[in-house]
């Protein structure tokens, strides 16, 4: 019974996820840091397949892409604890 709730409880945090540019972990606008840090993954590592998925669709539309996000997704309010 108690693993159930557990697990109940941790997929209601999951839910209340929102996509947000990460002030902590950036390098231009904090997109790729944003991403990362809503999929719980390394930072470097979507950094590198926005560079290989841009690279590989002409650039343009990677380019607009991370523009568009930039523009879009709301800034981080706080830094989240170390």
């Amino acid at each position: 019974m108690y693993v159930f709730l557990r697990a109940k409880i941790k997929n209601k945090s999951k839910m209340n996820k929102k996509l947000y540019r990460s002030m902590a972990d950036r390098k231009l606008c904090g997109v790729c840091g944003g991403i990362a840090e809503y999929f719980d993954l390394d930072p470097t590592v979507i950094r590198l397949l926005w560079v290989v998925m841009t690279l590989f669709t002409a650039a343009f539309p990677g380019v607009l892409a991370y523009i568009i996000c930039a523009i879009i997704v709301p800034q981080q309010n706080q830094l989240p604890e170390p």
